[in-house]
């Protein structure tokens, strides 16, 4: 079996390939079964850090929330794979008007539900998925600190925080001598690059954080198949990512991207993830797919160097606007 080329997330010792997998489709877009294949082909091909989330997929119709993770927990248990894996989840965003926000008798609350519905002991990283204004961020950290202690995560993330927020409770971490938050999830791509390159990716270099950037792929936009009004039919969420992205700005994207995939025989989609992996800021852009064709090509973005000329290129055809 060939090396997989992996990178450590932050500071906590945990390795993870160079993509993370997004299971927000797990009891979604997919049923279990699919579900099941895609888990197992993740693991064979190298992308083991699999990253979910509590409140997965309460936005589906007949959803509750927890059918992500309890998919993943069902094939865990049959596969016996649990130590073949990394396991991100998290914790914040609102499963009912009691079950939100990072207050700590919550946070004690969610991490035993999360565990029991991934059937698992330990979660490697456990992520605040957005911030909580409402609740001072050293008892939120306190609070993680104390599961970190009790072995039940190994390390905690931050998820949609903004940036002075981040450095403060890397502030308090640090003064108070407990677990830190050693990584961002935030969104970035080749389109939506202002919000994190003006701040939230300094404090991630400055504190040597582990970034796995979520919309990777602009919803899809990136991947090159919306590019007239008519191709929202493409796809449930087209009509949205039509109405965000296309407009002069975007097409320009598409087609440096487009120009750059034709000189490597790849994908307008390889070389949106590979313009990322090769950013030092990053470390693992987060990825999904619904078919095992789909993954193929995920897998290829991995492997494509792009040229410092290619990466300044994509720079310039992607440059935010003042």
């Amino acid at each position: 079996m060939r090396q997989h080329k992996t990178r450590q997330l932050g500071s906590s010792g945990i390795a993870v390939p160079l993509l993370t997998f997004g299971g927000n489709v797990f009891g979604w877009t997919v049923d279990e079964k699919t579900s099941f294949s895609l888990l197992d082909a993740l693991v064979e091909k190298g992308l083991f850090f699999i990253d979910t989330a509590d409140v997965y997929s309460r936005w589906a119709p007949g959803n509750a929330g927890g059918e992500s993770e309890t998919i993943i927990g069902k094939w865990l248990k049959q596969s016996g794979k649990r130590d073949k894996i990394v396991l991100a989840t998290k914790v914040g965003m609102e499963l009912s008007p009691e079950k939100t926000g990072l207050r700590p008798a919550y946070i004690r609350q969610a991490v035993e539900d999360s565990l029991r519905r991934l059937q698992t002991d330990v979660i490697d990283l456990y992520q605040a998925h957005r911030d909580d204004e409402d609740t001072p961020l050293a008892d939120t950290l306190h609070a993680f600190d104390a599961l970190v202690k009790e072995g039940k995560v190994r390390a905690i993330g931050a998820s949609n925080y903004r940036a002075q927020r981040l450095q403060e409770a890397l502030d308090i971490s640090k003064q108070a001598g407990i677990a830190r938050y050693e990584t961002l999830q935030p969104e970035y791509n080749l389109y939506d690059r202002a919000e994190y390159e003006s701040g939230l990716e300094q404090v991630a270099l400055q504190n040597g954080l582990g970034v796995i950037n979520y919309y990777s792929l602009a919803s899809g936009f990136l991947s090159g198949k919306y590019k007239k009004p008519q191709d929202a039919s493409k796809s449930q969420r087209g009509q949205g990512i039509v109405e965000k992205y296309l407009n002069a700005r975007g097409l320009h994207i598409i087609e440096a991207l487009e120009d750059i995939a034709a000189s490597h025989d790849a994908s307008a989609t390889q070389v949106a993830l590979a313009w990322q992996i090769a950013r030092p800021s990053i470390t693992a852009p987060i990825v999904s797919a619904t078919s095992l064709q789909q993954l193929d090509e995920l897998v290829k973005a991995t492997e494509l160097q792009l040229s410092k000329q290619e990466i300044e290129e994509l720079a310039r055809a992607s440059q935010p606007e003042a």
